[in-house]
């Protein structure tokens, strides 16, 4: 149980009508999810307003309303308290009625358009190996040290959030590594959390459906670096063109890393193959199993974050050594007839131009290179074209297929994304509605030595068709007709 007048700690300006000083057992913003004795907070969401669900959250049990719109009759029994913005509001009472946990933890955030759970998922594997106990929230999953919780939003909700930061401060956690999407930054899921350090991968086309131009992308990534303390430290990618932009107005310690750049903490790649990377970091040798040249970014970020939060660099060095990929980032398989099957998760134009240059650095050219590649529906559709587009250029074959078409006609999809084709490349590209069939399609024109590259959906194990998600593994159609 919590006092009312203390989760308004650090709120900001409200106006108050009744009770300051009752006891609430539990808090929600949705109005399915309240209790006897909670507040309810009304948002303003992408899908529906919580405004309208104020008398539903009361004859659950609410006794605490949280609103930037009074109803039009308040009940005498009910506390009401009005503020500017309600999301805000959210995380900042979150974070105060689980005891502000970010504090009492080292809390760092990644944002970037590719890289995040990669990075963020190696940190986390980074800092076991150290001896510690260590928190992950990601696309992937949730973590409490060994303890593993599905995950369904790239960044969880304010209350979520807080909850499991404050499971892991009872579980003895020191270290949590997060990835923050720009839509939680905008949305204020980050608000009221105390950030240790965060760190900028790079920034490309992409949610340009919820941002509507670029500009405001690159603003709502920024904004996580402009709110970060003085106590904190933003670590930039230098070689992206908007790096250095992401910590202009910081407070926090700034530093950098780079492979081209002069910066911070300097990374260069000597040997790129499948079996992995040789770089040089900080000026010693490290040998990784992981490929391309997209990890050496993600594995000098891995290392300067280490280094900022006071790890020895051999001891770092040494476990960035014996890393394995994140689920569904660039994970290969081999059959027996010596064809390499990869599946990573480039959903992005910039993430698929990455994994193909990357093929391409460690290809023969004798072999074939076939690629099958969709794009998600109800998202950003500018980008469908210009994947097709990057396929088709740098592939020998290129299957179209389907995504999560979620709530559009796949078809659709598939023919905004010919629409990038260049024709003199029409006759490379395929079109195979069925993702299933089109993976079988990929394994049987595939013959010894080709390589083929399964792009966009990665560590998902669903496909999502008309609202509903469907079992859908990659890997496992990959397997059935490969080994």
């Amino acid at each position: 149980m919590k006092k009312l007048i203390d989760l308004l700690i650090n709120i900001g300006e409200y106006e108050l009508f009744g009770n300051i000083q009752i006891m609430v057992s539990s808090m929600a913003f949705d109005s399915r999810k309240v209790e006897q004795n909670s507040i309810f907070v009304a948002v303003s969401g992408t899908i529906s307003d919580g405004h309208l669900f104020i008398n539903q959250a009361i004859e659950k049990g609410a006794f605490v309303v949280v609103c930037e719109k009074l109803p039009s009759h308040l009940n005498e029994n009910i506390t009401f308290i009005k503020v500017e913005n309600t999301a805000l509001v959210l995380g900042l009472m979150s974070s105060n009625f689980y005891n502000n946990p970010s504090k009492q933890l080292k809390l760092v955030g990644i944002t970037g358009t590719n890289g995040k759970t990669t990075t963020v998922t190696l940190l986390y594997n980074t800092f076991k190996s150290l001896g510690y106990k260590v928190g992950l929230l990601s696309t992937i999953s949730n973590k409490i040290h060994d303890k593993e919780i599905p995950s369904t939003h790239t960044t969880p909700d304010a209350l979520q959030m807080n909850m499991l930061l404050n499971q892991m401060i009872e579980e003895g956690v020191s270290y949590c590594f997060m990835e923050v999407s720009s839509h939680a930054i905008v949305q204020n899921r980050i608000a009221g959390l105390t950030f240790s350090g965060a760190i900028f991968s790079n920034i490309t086309h992409d949610h340009l459906d919820f941002h509507k131009t670029f500009s405001e992308y690159i603003k709502a990534k920024k904004l996580f670096f402009d709110q970060l303390s003085s106590s904190a430290f933003a670590l930039t990618n230098l070689d992206d063109k908007n790096g250095i932009v992401m910590i202009q107005n910081t407070k926090a310690h700034r530093y950098t890393y780079s492979l081209q750049s002069v910066s911070d903490f300097k990374c260069k790649i000597i040997e790129n193959e499948l079996s992995g990377l040789h770089l040089n970091i900080d000026g010693i040798d490290v040998i990784t199993k992981l490929v391309g040249k997209f990890n050496a970014y993600n594995l000098t970020a891995i290392y300067a974050t280490a280094i900022l939060l006071g790890a020895d660099k051999f001891e770092v060095l040494q476990i960035l050594s014996n890393l394995n990929s994140a689920e569904g980032r660039f994970e290969y398989i081999k059959s027996a007839e010596n064809i390499t099957a990869i599946v990573d998760y480039a959903h992005t134009p910039d993430a698929l131009i990455n994994v193909l240059n990357t093929i391409d650095a460690i290809r023969t050219k004798s072999e074939q290179l076939i690629t099958v590649v969709g794009a998600g529906g109800n998202r950003d559709a500018q980008k469908r074209p210009v994947m097709a587009k990057i396929s088709a250029e740098n592939s020998d074959i290129t299957i179209l297929t389907s995504d999560n078409p979620r709530n559009e006609d796949p078809e659709d999809i598939i023919k905004q994304m010919e629409a990038g084709v260049d024709i003199s490349l029409k006759r490379k590209v395929l079109t195979v509605l069925n993702r299933k069939e089109a993976i079988k399609t990929a394994c049987a024109m595939a013959k010894n030595g080709d390589i083929i590259l399964v792009a966009g959906k990665g560590h998902e194990k669903y496909q999502e068709i008309k609202g509903v998600k469907y079992h859908f593994d990659d890997k496992e159609i990959l397997k059935e007709y490969l080994l």
